[in-house]
C-alpha cells in the first residue's frame, strides 16, 4: 500500500512520529526496569549468601549439642535448617548464576542463565528433541554407510558425531547452570565421546578401519534405536511425574533413570543390555586391532 499524494505521506509521517514518542517512552521505562531488576538480583544474591553463611554457622554449632537433653529442639532446628536450604535453592533457580569452567572457555563470560520459566521449559524441550532428531539422522547415515563404502559419507557421519557431542556438552552445561540435576558422570561420558569421535574422524583410510567399520556402523544403528526408545519412554514417564509435582521442571530425560523408572522397562531393558554388550565387543575388537600388523597410529606407540 502506497500513499496517493505528498500530503498523505506527510500525514503518515506525523502519525508514526507520535507513535515513536510512545515507543521511546516505553523503551525508557523498560531500561529503567531492567536496571531495577539488576539491582534486585544483586540484593537477592547477597541475602542468599548471607543466609547460607548463617545457616552453616548454626548447623556447625548444633553438632555440639547432639547429646543434649533437649533433642526435640535440636531435631526441630535440623528440620528447619534443611527446609530453609531447600527454599534458598529454589530462590537461587530464579537468579543468574556464574558459568562453569567449560562454558567460560567456550562462550566467555556471557550470561546463560534463563530466568523465565517458560523459556527454561522451551530450552529443555529443545535439548530433548535435539537428541531425538540427531539419533534419527544418525540411524539413516549409519544404514547408508552399511550398504555403501563412500569415504565422503563416512566422514560426514563421523563429523556429525563430533559436532553432536560437542553441542551436547555445551547444552548440558547450560542446563546445569539453569538448575538441571544432570549427573556429572553423564556429562563426562559425553566429553569422552567427543574425543573418541574426533579420533575416529582422523582414523586413516586403512585396512584396520575397514575391518572395524561394519561393526561400528551396525553399533550406531542399534544405539540410535535404543536412544530413540529411551527418549520416548523416559519423556512420557517424566511428564507424568511432573504433572503429579514429583519432578523438577528442569529435569531431563536421563536424570533419575535408575531410581524411578523401573516400571514398564521389560521392553527397553533387552535393547539396553544389548547395547552394553556391543560396547564391550567394540572395546575388544579395538584392542585386538591395535596389535594388527597394519595398524595405524596418529602417535607412534613406541614413543
Amino acid at each position: 500500500m502506497e500513499c496517493a499524494n505528498l500530503d498523505e505521506c506527510v500525514e503518515n509521517w506525523e502519525s508514526i512520529a507520535g507513535d515513536y514518542k510512545t515507543l521511546e517512552n516505553a523503551n525508557k521505562e523498560y531500561l529503567a526496569k531492567v536496571e531495577e531488576v539488576s539491582d534486585l538480583q544483586g540484593q537477592c544474591m547477597k541475602q542468599v549468601s548471607h543466609q547460607k553463611y548463617r545457616l552453616n554457622f548454626i548447623a556447625k554449632s548444633l553438632k555440639k549439642f547432639e547429646k543434649d537433653e533437649r533433642q526435640d529442639i535440636v531435631q526441630r532446628l535440623w528440620k528447619d535448617i534443611n527446609h530453609r536450604r531447600q527454599q534458598l535453592s529454589d530462590i537461587e533457580q530464579s537468579l543468574p548464576k556464574p558459568n562453569g569452567s567449560y562454558l567460560k572457555i567456550i562462550l566467555g563470560n556471557v550470561n546463560v542463565s534463563i530466568l523465565n520459566k517458560e523459556d527454561k521449559f522451551r530450552y529443555k524441550d529443545e535439548y530433548e528433541k535435539f537428541k531425538l532428531v540427531l539419533s534419527i539422522i544418525g540411524f539413516f547415515l549409519s544404514l547408508l554407510n552399511l550398504v555403501t563404502k563412500r569415504r565422503a559419507l563416512e566422514l560426514t557421519f563421523l563429523f556429525l558425531l563430533v559436532w553432536y557431542y560437542c553441542t551436547l556438552t555445551i547444552r548440558e552445561s547450560i542446563l546445569k547452570v539453569n538448575g538441571s540435576k544432570i549427573k556429572g558422570w553423564w556429562r563426562l561420558h559425553h566429553f569422552i565421546s567427543t574425543v573418541a569421535s574426533a579420533v575416529l574422524l582422523v582414523w586413516p583410510n586403512s585396512e584396520t578401519w575397514y575391518i572395524f567399520r561394519p561393526q561400528f556402523m551396525l553399533f550406531n544403528v542399534l544405539i540410535s534405536v535404543v536412544q530413540s526408545f529411551q527418549f520416548i519412554y523416559q519423556q512420557g514417564v517424566l511428564y507424568r511425574l511432573k504433572a503429579l509435582g514429583e519432578r523438577h521442571n528442569m529435569d531431563i530425560t536421563i536424570e533419575g533413570f535408575h531410581s524411578w523408572m523401573w516400571r514398564g522397562l521389560s521392553f527397553l531393558l533387552p535393547f539396553l543390555y544389548l547395547g552394553y554388550i556391543f560396547q564391550l565387543y567394540n572395546a575388544y575388537t579395538l584392542y585386538k586391532l591395535c596389535y594388527h600388523p597394519h595398524a595405524t597410529w596418529q602417535v607412534s606407540k613406541y614413543n
